[in-house]
């Protein structure tokens, strides 16, 4: 029996999300990593360091949560930690050689589940699909109040109808 709200947009992004969601945790599995920390890895990939405050406000979530993540991320040799010259209250953190080479696996990882979700797609429909989810984030963000990140422009989009 289907649900009854399974015809509609909102139910429709919830189910692929959750999808998204299972597939991504089952590969991360395989790298000793479980859902949410691959968002740390990346978010500090290609960048010296960052204060706790700095990757809480990337990864969007309140800097106790982050200090968590970043714990077992420590714990697990992927994480180093940086005293920052001048003020001892503040730490740095970082990538380790380790969470380097687990930061780009994650890469490919992305690539080969956005192969994997977009399978049945052509190009076109690939490109117009994300310019479509971009615009439902815009008007989402719209009705809850919410200011537009730079990235969020459909700018470089353009040449993608």
């Amino acid at each position: 029996m289907r649900h009854p709200a399974s015809k509609t947009l909102g139910y429709q992004l919830i189910h692929v999300a959750r999808l998204h969601r299972a597939r991504t945790a089952k590969l991360l599995e395989g790298l000793g990593l479980f859902p949410g920390q691959e968002q740390v890895l990346e978010a500090l990939a290609g960048r010296e360091a960052l204060s706790m405050s700095e990757l809480a406000d990337i990864l969007r979530v309140r800097p106790p949560t982050a200090s968590k993540t970043i714990a077992r991320l420590s714990a697990a040799g992927l994480i180093e930690r940086k005293a920052t010259d001048g003020d001892g209250r503040v730490v740095r953190v970082g990538l380790s050689a380790d969470g380097k080479e687990k930061a780009a696996a994650i890469a490919a990882l992305a690539l080969d589940i956005e192969a994997e979700a977009t399978s049945h797609l052509d190009n076109k429909d690939r490109k117009r699909l994300r310019k479509l989810l971009k615009r439902v984030e815009k008007g989402f963000k719209h009705a809850l109040g919410g200011e537009m990140d730079a990235d969020d422009d459909d700018e470089g989009d353009a040449d993608e109808a």
